[in-house]
Order: C-alpha cells, then sequence, then structure tokens
C-alpha cells in the first residue's frame, strides 16, 4: 500500500451543469481529509475547484494551491488557503502539481481538466511521473474518453500493460483499489 500524503486533483474551474459533478466533489473532498491526504490543486475559487477546496478547508483538511501569476494577477485565487504558491505560467504550475503530489485525480472538467491529466499520465509512461492517474468517471463523464484510449489500443498506439495503468474509477473505493495496487508502467520501448 503506498503511504499517500498529498492528491494532486484537477476539475473545472466551472461547475458543470449536472448537480452530481457538485456532489461528487464535495465526496472527493471529505474523502481527502478523512483519510488525512493533503490536496494540491490549481488554486482556483470558481466552479468545481472552488467547491473542492473550501470543502478539504471547511472539514479541516490542508489545501495547496498552484497558480499562474496570469490568473492570480485577475483575482481568480481561492483565498485563506493552507499554501499558495505563485508560478509563472501553466507548463509550471502542472509540472509543480506532480512533483508536490503522490497521485493525480481528474474530477469532471474541461480542456483544462483534460490536459492536465493526460499529461500526468503521458509522462508516466515516459518515466517523469510516478503518481497513480485516475478519472473520476461521475455520471459517465469519461465513458468516451475511455472508448478512445481502447481504440489507442486496437490502432496499437498503445499497450494493453500501458492501458492498465490508467483508472477511469466509478467510485472512490475503486480508486483507493488502483491506488493501493499500482505499479509504474514499464518505460515505453522504441
Amino acid at each position: 500500500m503506498i503511504l499517500l500524503k498529498k492528491i494532486a486533483v484537477y476539475c473545472g474551474a466551472s461547475t458543470g451543469n449536472d448537480p452530481s459533478f457538485d456532489l461528487a466533489t464535495i465526496k472527493l473532498a471529505k474523502w481527502l481529509v478523512s483519510n488525512k491526504y493533503e490536496l494540491v490543486y490549481g488554486g482556483g475559487k470558481y466552479g468545481l475547484m472552488g467547491t473542492l477546496a473550501h470543502t478539504v478547508l471547511e472539514n479541516g483538511g490542508k489545501v495547496t494551491g498552484i497558480i499562474p501569476q496570469n490568473l492570480f494577477d485577475r483575482g481568480v485565487a481561492m483565498p485563506n488557503l493552507t499554501h499558495l504558491e505563485v508560478v509563472k505560467d501553466m507548463s509550471y504550475r502542472k509540472k509543480r502539481m506532480i512533483e508536490l503530489s503522490d497521485v493525480c485525480i481528474a474530477l469532471p472538467g474541461g480542456a483544462g481538466t483534460l490536459e492536465e491529466i493526460v499529461e500526468a499520465y503521458s509522462w508516466a509512461r515516459i518515466g517523469d511521473n510516478s503518481n497513480p492517474c485516475i478519472l473520476l468517471n461521475v455520471e459517465h463523464y469519461y465513458d468516451l474518453l475511455e472508448k478512445f484510449f481502447k481504440n489507442m489500443v486496437d490502432k496499437e498506439f498503445l499497450s494493453v500493460e500501458h492501458l492498465s495503468k490508467l483508472c477511469f474509477a466509478k467510485s472512490l473505493i475503486e480508486a483507493q483499489e488502483f491506488i493501493d495496487n499500482y505499479t509504474t508502467p514499464q518505460l515505453r520501448t522504441y
């Protein structure tokens, strides 16, 4: 079993149009606190990001926000975080979040959320990220993406073994099982 300290969570800066997204975010936040995991996230106060950080703090947990300077300057940062780190740009934010965390989890979100979790997973395949990568598939939100990854295997752009290192979890129990049994992928060969 991995002894976790910090979990990076990627999620939307809006709440989406399904109340189950917000409920899943609150459930994840409470799960983090009850398991004594610290949250590492993008530092924002809006959408699911804001709900996540607020709920962790409200329940006595610790939150580290990593926000790029341009978003900080626009007033996007969540106040009263345990720690807020302002970095030069989004690329550095993504790198820093991986450096600080032991696991990467994606809730529903938009293009930025997708980019962040896919980059974390891609880096795992080349040896630059040892963190398990999990997409919480709330209300089948990531079904089409999971199908697309299976198509990558079918078309031989991704191995079955490497696909097994990406989890599309339907529950936090499934996510925890994936974390507990995770081993880093064998480095990609050419």
